[in-house]
């Protein structure tokens, strides 16, 4: 099998939840990091890998893919045992849904190029932009903890971690970031504790990265 090879960035978000989908599979990869914060997101090599300039961009077999959640679709398909996307129709459903919150509504608003708009074009204070975070965070989370009490056991949905579990706990992760209370969900933070206490999961975590700060 060619090298699978990751570029991302430490603190990213979908960085997070990719890696933790490789971690699950037990899959080899390697780390090969994209400063944001220096702009290497933008260089024509990075370009060539992801047209929009974004993290993360996963070398494959079958090519270069991007799109953190069509990334774990693609390894669950290509690489199925554990399994992301489990049980029946109606169960895959609800372990994309709860995914969807995070990955459509919650994060693109919290993302890094969000932030910046906010702070150098529109002039917000921190604090503000902060605000911001939490609002949209508590929005997805209030979802989420209804969902979570619906379908959830040890983890996000059921008893095993999913790509539900994969989204949500780099969201949890930028929640703690903004200074998010995080008590009015009480299911949630019980998922969330549970996943990172497993291996993998805790593989992935942002500060045990070879870019991190």
């Amino acid at each position: 099998m060619s090298e699978l090879v990751l570029h991302g960035y430490w603190r990213s978000g979908t960085s997070y939840r990719t890696r933790i989908a490789l971690e699950i599979k037990g899959l080899a990869y390697r780390q090969a990091p994209v400063e944001l914060r220096q702009g290497e997101q933008k260089s024509p090599e990075h370009l060539a890998r992801n047209p929009q300039g974004l993290v993360p961009a996963l070398e494959t077999p079958d090519g270069v893919l991007t799109q953190s959640s069509a990334i774990i679709e693609w390894l669950d398909e290509r690489y199925p045992d554990p399994p992301l996307l489990l049980g029946d129709a109606a169960r895959r459903a609800a372990i994309r849904a709860m995914a969807m919150v995070v990955a459509c509504d919650v994060h693109p608003l919290g993302n890094l190029r969000v932030l910046k708009y906010l702070r150098n074009d529109l002039q917000h204070e921190q604090e503000e932009i902060d605000r911001w975070s939490r609002h949209w965070i508590s929005e997805g989370f209030a979802a989420l903890e209804v969902l979570i009490g619906r379908h959830g056991g040890r983890f996000a949905c059921g008893d095993t971690l999913t790509a539900a579990d994969c989204h949500l706990v780099p969201q949890f992760y930028s929640a703690q970031r903004v200074k998010l209370d995080c008590s009015p969900w009480p299911k949630l933070v019980r998922a969330v504790e549970n996943a990172l206490a497993e291996p993998p999961v805790a593989a992935a975590h942002p500060d045990r990265q070879p870019d991190a700060d």
